[in-house]
């Protein structure tokens, strides 16, 4: 089992609580909070699902290609859920400098992969436990790729030893990821 913190994957929840904050009430915010009204793609919902499972479905083939995706296509990003215009590019370039300065802070993906340290563990103990009670061989790896808040636009089912886990996944709904994450090892 490998647990690790995705470049391109938090930067879709940034960008997500971004698009949240616009219609949320005060108490409901989430971060980043900004008070710059970004104008998002009217299908912003749908292209965002999309995005999230191309992305999903290439990082899990290839997890070093995160990073990539991240610095290289960032475009990406912005052709697919802003309105494209002068305004929006430079929106979204500031959001896209914020949240490389959050992430490459302690504050950011260090404090993300190491606020799951003793989970990881008891999960990857609780799993192998249940595999081996099942009799399954796992083929591969199981690569967990951990984001800082809820996905609330994806529905986050694992799929082929790949799974996305939010850090209040790991300390609120614990006891039932080992049966999720258990489904994706087939």
């Amino acid at each position: 089992m490998r647990t690790g913190a995705s470049y391109s994957l938090n930067f879709l929840v940034f960008i997500q609580n971004i698009f949240l904050n616009q219609s949320q009430k005060s108490d409901e915010l989430k971060f980043p909070y900004t008070r710059t009204k970004c104008e998002f793609r009217e299908d912003f919902e749908m292209r965002y699902r999309e995005l999230w499972d191309e992305l999903s479905k290439r990082i899990s083939e290839h997890p070093i290609n995160d990073l990539k995706i991240f610095t290289e296509e960032k475009n990406l990003f912005y052709q697919g859920l802003f309105v494209e215009n002068d305004d929006t590019l430079n929106e979204f370039n500031e959001i896209y400098q914020s949240f490389k300065v959050w992430w490459d802070s302690f504050a950011g993906r260090f404090l993300v992969e190491r606020s799951i340290d003793v989970y990881s563990h008891k999960i990857y103990v609780e799993l192998s436990n249940l595999l081996i009670e099942k009799g399954i061989k796992p083929k591969k790896e199981l690569d967990i790729s951990l984001i800082y808040d809820e996905c609330l636009l994806v529905d986050l089912e694992p799929f082929s030893y790949f799974a996305v886990l939010s850090i209040r996944d790991c300390f609120v709904n614990y006891k039932k990821l080992i049966s999720k994450l258990q489904l994706s090892m087939y």
